[in-house]
């Protein structure tokens, strides 16, 4: 893999930039032969649209050189600070259960590193920023609608405590790109605990080059598991780890609604973060086999299929770290196989722990999962809100049935058996502390897909970030439910949900 800038890429960009970013690029230094260097391609006329001053604060840098007319320049790739070493980083992966040798980042860079205010060494790129050598034939640009889409899912899912990516920005580049008609151009910037992927071990495992997979591995360890630098079965512990990691975070998403759409191996971090928010959704009524992403015709990655699909995810990781796992081949399968079946058990475990906070159970009880399962199929059967179907369930626990029944409306008397299971496990003494830690668990407001879609029309069609900005400002606080933002916390209809279709723009 060339490592060298290829001196016949033509870009507009500035080699150096003064504005202050204290970049550490351990990743450059590290692990070459896993990139290649490049700079973005700028934009013509760029406009910041967002910019996450709180992230801002959290890495160290002044917002309001952020803002300025030289951070604009940096955030729209005509700048590349001085520090940066911008590069493309390469990466396999399973596409639908495919398998593609070569992705890399077609539409991204990586500028850098930095290390936060809490001594966290955290990934800076560019989405969006032109072509590179792994783009084939794409243009390697990003339309502003999915950059204004993965913007909002992030701090979304950030501020609903679940382990994302986020955004350090939302630029407007002046551009047009050309899809199925000519769109507004936009660029992320992204921030990440490491773009660190399944698909980087797939990568390398390819090339049959342990040196350089062993390198990557120890990498990875001393970026995301440290404590295990030491240890003498240090690859098994890495993949035991990311097993755990991942488990953890499929429970959560799940136990908010949310679908990710394209759970690809190029698209599963071993730091345990959801990464890549192109056609992901929140199910409204609820239905295991809910897929809103127009490239999943199969349903392959439907809402009650995530497990599975991590879990075999999980099973490619573990076959690109075979040959360091074990020198015996044999063994090494045995051990690699016997850590990602873990996945199951692991992943149930969560998942309770999840439903059994959502239920107001405080302690833990055999039933408990029976309980849950039962309240699930309840909302399946009669296409109840799961993100009402839960937060109304919480205002049971000390205000009464009334709004739950509301919400169950004709199937009410099918819920009242339960609800008489529920109260014997969860009884009424306490109701209003009980009540108060499941709403803590329980959002009230999630991006609910028509909300999201309404407000990057507005965004993208009409030059209006006010509904954008507006949604932001409700969904910073999910928990919190307000009088003035009820509208926030109403699902769309059944018939506009069954229409609704997310896509990979980004």
């Amino acid at each position: 893999m060339e490592t060298t800038t290829n001196r016949m890429h033509q870009n507009r960009a500035a080699d150096a930039h003064a504005m202050h970013m204290a970049f550490d690029n351990s990743y450059a230094r590290e692990l070459k032969g896993l990139y290649v260097e490049w700079k973005p391609a700028g934009s013509p006329a760029p406009r910041l649209l967002q910019l996450n001053r709180s992230l801002a604060a959290e890495l160290g840098l002044d917002a309001s050189e952020l803002a300025s007319a030289d951070g604009l320049a940096v955030l729209a790739g005509n700048a590349v600070p001085a520090l940066a070493q911008p590069l493309a980083q390469a990466y396999a992966g399973h596409q639908f259960g495919g398998y593609s040798p070569q992705l890399g980042d077609g539409r991204a860079l990586l500028l850098g590193e930095l290390i936060d205010r809490q001594s966290r060494r955290r990934d800076v790129a560019l989405k969006g920023s032109g072509r590179t050598p792994f783009s084939r034939r794409g243009d390697g640009l990003a339309a502003l609608r999915p950059v204004l889409r993965e913007y909002l899912m992030g701090e979304a899912m950030h501020v609903l405590g679940i382990p994302t990516t986020r955004a350090l920005a939302a630029v407007a580049t002046g551009a047009t790109v050309r899809r199925d008609r000519l769109l507004p151009g936009g660029i992320l910037t992204r921030v990440a605990a490491s773009h660190l992927r399944v698909g980087t071990f797939e990568f390398v495992a390819a090339k049959r080059d342990e040196a350089l997979l062993r390198r990557l591995a120890d990498y990875a360890i001393a970026r995301h598991d440290p404590a295990l630098a030491d240890e003498p079965d240090k690859y098994l512990g890495f993949l035991q780890n990311v097993v755990e990691r991942q488990a953890s975070l499929v429970a959560r998403w799940m136990g908010v609604g949310f679908i990710h759409g394209v759970m690809n191996t190029d698209n599963m971090t071993v730091s345990g973060e959801t990464i890549d928010y192109g056609p992901c959704a929140f199910v409204e009524h609820f239905d295991p086999q809910a897929v809103f992403s127009s490239i999943d015709t199969e349903g392959r990655y439907a809402y009650g299929n995530q497990p599975a699909m991590a879990q075999w995810n999980l099973a490619r990781f573990a076959e690109a770290l075979l040959p360091l796992i074990d020198t015996d081949s044999k063994r090494a399968a045995e051990r690699a196989s016997a850590a990602v079946q873990d996945f199951a058990q692991r992943f149930d475990a969560h998942w309770t722990a999840v439903l059994r906070a959502k239920l107001g159970l405080s302690d833990s009880h055999a039933s408990d999962r029976t309980l849950s399962d039962e309240y699930l199929q309840l909302l399946q059967a009669h296409r109840i809100d799961f993100t009402l179907g839960f937060r109304r369930l919480s205002d049971a626990a000390a205000e009464g049935d009334a709004p739950l029944l509301a919400l169950f409306g004709a199937a009410a008397p099918a819920l009242q058996p339960w609800l008489q299971g529920w109260r014997l496990r969860a009884p009424a003494v306490g109701g209003p502390e009980r009540a108060a830690a499941m709403r803590q668990v329980n959002p009230i407001y999630i991006p609910r897909n028509h909300q999201v879609e309404a407000a990057l029309t507005a965004a993208v069609d009409r030059d209006d970030m006010a509904p954008f900005e507006r949604l932001l400002a409700v969904l910073e606080h999910p928990f919190e439910e307000r009088a003035p933002d009820a509208a926030f916390a109403q699902p769309a209809s059944a018939e506009a949900t069954a229409c609704h279709r997310t896509f990979c723009g980004t």
